[in-house]
């Protein structure tokens, strides 16, 4: 049997994730009004029924994430929205807080969040043993850990794994900077993106060795080119970030990918689309002309990336699509050589020689090496020139840029003063309709004009593959479109009656556990979560942080990551003269001040509070 292949895609609200399904998406993940890992992403229960009703048609998954820490107060409040998300048609819920086991919940499906820090096999089998049936790995895993979680998870449980958009330097879920030092906890959907700022680099005398860079921002995902590796290796479920993006971006990166995808599907045996409906796009996917940091595959093909493959260090801002470079600029004029044409209203990003990322609008093109720009501007021969804006892009993605159809067959037959008419999509649904009448035979060849009328589908979503009529004899036109609109609604009643749910999965009571205790790093927040972990015989010694009711001391690690400093600036102590790098480094922003460790026997760093 071919294996479902899923293409998940964020959406931020209705509008973006009937997007995301126009365009090609398999399933949508969507924030409900509270408890999302976003809180500027909730929406409402209407709108999260509009959104299962379009999508459902095309078998289109519908994800709502409730994936934040729960509060022992905010449980019964839980419990309502979850049940009104169920009811809603939700297909399933995300979930970080393991404390939603023992509440009173609808058969509803149970995913768990990357914010369950998925990154161990035995984390994985321990998992899937509670119930969920679809487990979304850590984004730092190799391919060889991933194959590995695979294999001690049950055939049924899909992997699921971040293929696109921005990445947490942290490992999601234990990232405690913000709380620590803003107050605004992560894991409650309030990150304030200290990732994101730029830092000083200093050394144990105060000694500055960088200023002012963004030492903690990585690139953005993306891994267009290693699908097949992904799949092979055990993901079914492939994810794109962005769930605070807008349709525009939505739509270039999940068309993007359907179209790879499909590639795949099409030129082999092993995997199958998960939902249905062929999508027609008008535009020409690009990733690169929406917004991203520059890219990275993060640590898929190579546990120790070199030396400047995974961080953003000049800026966390989109850094767009090279567009050529800078041969002189007088004022406003900007003489350049272009790999592409530039448009008036389009966006251009440079580096200054000091290293300042800047932007500038093209005010109006003069010819193909020579623009005008909105203000004037000091660009040196031989800058770097980015475009950040596309206007003609942003245009086409900003009017309806996609169709989505599902094929079907039609058979119309005559016998015995009955005309039925019998619709067969790639759903596997069928519906006939039948209607008593007397034809006479034509006096020429109605084949055509039959099949012109069947084909009438108009704003359904169905598109005619193939009809077979009766073209021996003549059928009036409003009698074949009084067939086809009963037929097509039929059609639809039996999708309905045809489509099922996944239901939520017993949880076992011989589950193995992944440790014997846990600490605030592993967000225990309220008392169910402490007894769903001691029916299992784990140990929780602390809260999470955000009920402790303490404030985080010196030397608290708030954050730990794969990504390391010191390789990522070519400063790693095994690679080193003794002397040539500080033993001890720390950052500096402001009032905020991180000391760095270093545990170079598992690779890793970690930031503490100083």
């Amino acid at each position: 049997m071919k294996k479902k292949i899923e293409l998940l895609a964020p959406a931020r609200d209705a509008q973006v994730a009937m997007a995301a399904i126009d365009h090609g998406a398999d399933a949508v993940y969507i924030g409900a009004a509270h408890h999302g890992a976003r809180a500027a992403a909730g929406n409402s229960l209407d709108e999260i029924a509009r959104v299962c009703d379009y999508a459902h048609q095309f078998g289109v998954k519908v994800y709502s994430t409730v994936n934040t820490l729960i509060y022992d107060e905010e449980l019964l409040e839980v419990e309502k929205l979850v049940d009104s998300l169920y009811r809603m048609g939700v297909d399933a819920l995300i979930v970080q807080d393991m404390g939603l086991l023992r509440l009173d919940l609808p058969p509803i499906d149970l995913h768990a969040s990357t914010q369950c820090d998925i990154r161990t096999p035995q984390k994985a089998a321990f998992l899937a043993g509670l119930g969920f049936s679809q487990l979304v790995l850590a984004r730092e895993l190799t391919l060889q850990e991933i194959a590995a979680i695979r294999a001690a998870v049950p055939d049924d449980v899909t992997l699921e794994a971040f293929v696109h958009g921005a990445l947490c330097v942290c490992y999601s879920g234990r990232c405690a900077a913000s709380f620590a030092t803003k107050g605004r906890s992560a894991n409650r959907g309030e990150c304030a993106q200290l990732c994101r700022l730029p830092y000083d680099l200093l050394d144990e005398q105060d000694n500055v060795l960088q200023k002012a860079r963004h030492l903690l921002s990585l690139r953005d995902l993306n891994q267009l080119s290693l699908l097949p590796q992904l799949l092979a290796a055990g993901v079914s479920s492939l994810k794109i970030e962005g769930r605070l993006k807008d349709a525009g971006y939505v739509k270039n990166v999940v068309a993007a990918y359907r179209r790879a995808l499909d590639a795949i599907i099409s030129h082999g045996t092993l995997y199958c689309r998960a939902s249905f409906g062929a999508s027609r796009v008008t535009f020409e996917p690009d990733v690169e002309r929406s917004f991203n940091r520059g890219f990275t595959h993060y640590f898929l093909t190579d546990r120790h990336p070199r030396q400047g493959e995974l961080a953003s260090l000049r800026t966390p801002k989109s850094q767009g699509k090279a567009i050529g470079e800078a041969t002189g600029c007088h004022g406003r004029t900007l003489l350049l050589r272009a790999i592409e044409p530039l448009a008036a209203g389009d966006g251009i990003s440079y580096f200054t020689p000091q290293g300042e990322y800047c932007g500038v609008r093209v005010n109006s093109v003069v010819d193909d090496h020579t623009v005008t720009l909105g203000e004037a501007r000091d660009i040196p021969a031989g800058t770097q020139l980015l475009r950040t804006r596309d206007k003609h892009f942003d245009d086409v993605l900003s009017r309806p840029s996609a169709e989505r159809k599902i094929r079907l067959t039609a058979q119309l037959t005559y016998a015995d003063g009955r005309l039925t008419l019998t619709l067969t999509d790639e759903r596997g649904c069928e519906a006939s309709i039948t209607e008593e009448a007397t034809l006479q035979p034509a006096e020429r060849p109605q084949t055509e004009r039959q099949q012109m009328e069947l084909g009438k589908l108009g704003n359904t979503i169905y598109i005619m593959w193939s009809a077979e009529v009766v073209g021996q004899y003549f059928v009036t036109a409003s009698m074949l479109s009084r067939l086809r609109r009963e037929a097509v609604e039929a059609l639809n009643q039996a999708w309905k009656r045809q489509r099922s749910r996944e239901k939520r999965r017993p949880e076992r009571t011989d589950v193995p556990p992944f440790a014997t205790t846990l600490y605030a790093a592993d967000n225990v927040a309220n008392h169910l979560a402490r007894r769903v972990y001691a029916d299992h015989g784990i140990a929780v010694a602390e809260p999470a942080m955000e009920v402790a009711g303490e404030q985080p001391h010196k030397g608290r690690e708030v954050m730990r990551t794969r990504y390391c400093l010191r390789r990522e600036l070519g400063m790693w102590l095994k690679h080193t003269a003794k002397n040539e790098s500080p033993q001890r480094l720390y950052l500096r922003c402001d009032d905020i001040r991180f000391a760095l460790s270093f545990d170079c026997k598992n690779c890793e760093m970690s930031v503490l509070l100083d």
